[in-house]
């Protein structure tokens, strides 16, 4: 049976329910919620502005865009982003999938949080990163009919969202510190994680192993 909430039907394939699944039980609620939010807002947003993301790989970008920040896909030290993008494109090519949609999947994660190129990619990428900013950030918010967003909300509960989430991202970063140079990341653990310091730039210029 096909979900619809806020007029936004949830895609009634095989992968998009074993996706669903694997977030339950890899993800704590606030992530799981999070998530089916993140795919709602994307959706409306694309209507809005008249992209045409494809349906099921804008859910299972959705759904895999945090997994990083629980369940590192790679022993590599990297990047979350990084983390939940390969493990999504793993999860399409054992299922089948063209490397091609791996790849659309692979980059709207890898890119979730990298602020001002998003917008100019594909159309999967593009909504998927305003889904994100609308949930986390409220952009967008006051475009969005109100009615829609409260059964948004009325589904996928926000709660204590806003602690959640930041503390979700201390538990999923604090011990691979050095991944966050040079991203938003590092914001956090500057603000919640004593000792932390953040590399700069300027400092790895400086440092770096030549005379002038």
């Amino acid at each position: 049976m096909t979900d619809t909430i806020a007029s936004i039907e949830t895609p009634d394939t095989a992968a998009v329910a074993e996706a669903t699944a694997f977030l339950r039980e890899s993800a704590g609620p606030l992530i799981v919620h999070h998530s089916h939010r993140v795919f709602l807002f994307a959706s409306l947003h694309a209507r809005d502005l008249g992209l045409r993301p494809d349906p099921e790989l804008l859910f299972i970008s959705s759904m895999f865009h945090d997994t990083g920040l629980a369940t590192p896909f790679s022993d590599a030290e990297q990047r979350f982003e990084l983390d939940g993008a390969d493990h999504a494109r793993a999860f399409l090519l054992a299922r089948g999938f063209p490397h091609s949609a791996a790849e659309v999947v692979w980059t709207a994660i890898a890119l979730h949080t990298t602020p001002g190129i998003p917008s100019r990619m594909g159309p999967v990428t593009a909504a998927m990163n305003y889904g994100v900013l609308t949930d986390v950030l409220g952009w967008g918010l006051d475009r969005l009919d109100a009615g829609q967003v409260d059964e948004i909300v009325a589904a996928h509960p926000r709660g204590e969202f806003k602690k959640g989430f930041l503390q979700a991202f201390v538990d999923g970063l604090k011990n691979r510190p050095d991944t966050t140079y040079g991203t938003i990341n590092a914001d956090i653990l500057e603000r919640f994680v004593p000792g932390f310091h953040r590399t700069s730039m300027v400092e790895r210029i400086v440092d770096a192993p030549w005379p002038n």
